[in-house]
């Protein structure tokens, strides 16, 4: 299987997400400690430091990294939105708006921002809305081959139709994509 080609700045709402191989964003409470040690592409941070001009996220995700230095290991640097019902009661930090609007002026705020560059969205909730919505341009993932087990889903809609996706790059836009992995480390068999 080959990588997606490079990400490309052409204003678009990017959808982007590291996620397990089971289908979590982060762990219980956020946590993010199991992205650590998966490799990815030399070029991959820089390539989102160039094409991002502003980030989207959701409360939940601020009140547990409320650091927007350290989007992109403190590379990027720009304007981050966060939609929240509660405004008023937000931690307040520099370079940080916090919006209360529904998710699609949220959008049409950080394009604006974003400058030509790509709006990222960094969180679930307001993914889902924003593709039920028909406002995701592409969904960006970076698959790690880790099992989580529980934590916060990229997509959470029980009762909701199935959402149909075109792969981009060569080949059948609907097809299968093939991923192989071994445990890392496997039990022994008693004696």
């Amino acid at each position: 299987m080959s990588d997606t080609e490079p990400q490309t700045a052409g204003g678009k709402v990017l959808w982007h997400f590291t996620m397990s191989l089971d289908g979590f964003v982060a762990g219980p409470n956020h946590e993010m400690d199991w992205v650590a040690g998966a490799s990815f592409r030399p070029s991959l941070v820089d390539e989102y430091v160039e094409t991002t001009g502003a980030v989207l996220g959701g409360r939940d995700g601020w009140d547990h990294y409320p650091d927007p230095g350290g989007i992109y290991g403190g590379a990027w640097k720009g304007p981050l939105f966060v939609l929240t019902h509660h405004p008023e009661d937000a931690t307040p930090a520099d370079g940080v708006t916090f919006l209360s609007c529904d998710p699609a002026e949220a959008v049409r705020i950080g394009l604006e921002a974003a400058g030509g560059k790509n709006l990222e969205v960094f969180s679930p909730t307001i993914g889902r809305q924003l593709l039920e919505l028909g406002l995701i341009d592409e969904i960006d993932l970076h698959i790690a081959p880790v099992l989580l087990g529980e934590g916060i889903r990229l997509y959470d809609n029980p009762g909701g139709e199935p959402i149909r996706l075109h792969r981009l790059g060569e080949g059948d836009p609907a097809s299968v994509v093939n991923v192989r992995y071994r445990p890392a480390t496997t039990a022994k068999v008693p004696e």
